[in-house]
């Protein structure tokens, strides 16, 4: 087999439609939207109308809650770190944190911070820097010999009655005439 040779198999790829491309084309002239009417124009959303009545999503009431301030951390497992020791890819000696995981391939980004979990086992001792960790993570780290350094990240809420950093109004002097 040869570059130049490769090909994908029968129907693995699906050409898209070209409308409005002549009429042998199969969706020539109005391009399958129909005759006149707002939705044959462009530039129109009407997705959700349903003729005045009340639409399905302002029926049904609002759930849940999103935090804005939420933090999301990056969870790794205490056997995923001792093979990367195991494999050389990591070095006990040195201090391990979010850094030293990501340029390892072990998390793609640190977000909010790296919080450890216990599952499998350290066999190595190593200075663990992390957000967080499991009772069981940081019992095995400390059998072992290890430490463990917590920086927990704190969420950035403002505080009532503390006033944001808004630019004070400025005063204005009236001229007495």
């Amino acid at each position: 087999m040869k570059l130049n040779q490769i090909r994908d198999n029968k129907g693995a790829r699906k050409q898209s439609m070209r409308v409005s491309r002549g009429v042998g084309s199969g969706k020539g002239r109005t391009g399958g939207r129909g005759f006149k009417g707002q939705k044959s124009r462009t530039g129109v959303s009407i997705k959700g109308f349903e003729g005045g009545q009340m639409p399905v999503y302002r029926r049904l009431p609002k759930r849940g809650f999103n935090n804005a301030f939420r933090l999301s951390f990056v969870e790794i497992n205490l056997g995923t770190i001792q093979k990367a020791i195991d494999a050389n890819v990591l070095d006990a000696a040195q201090e391990i944190n979010g850094i030293s995981l990501m340029e390892a391939g072990l998390i793609k980004h640190v977000k909010d911070g790296v919080r450890l979990l216990g599952t499998g086992t350290l066999t190595s001792k190593a200075t663990i820097r992390v957000a967080g960790a499991s009772k069981a993570a940081q019992a095995a780290v400390e059998k072992v010999g290890g430490q463990l350094i917590l920086e927990p990240k704190k969420a950035t809420v403002l505080e009532k009655g503390v006033k944001t950093s808004k630019k004070e109004p400025k005063k204005v002097v009236k001229k007495s005439k």
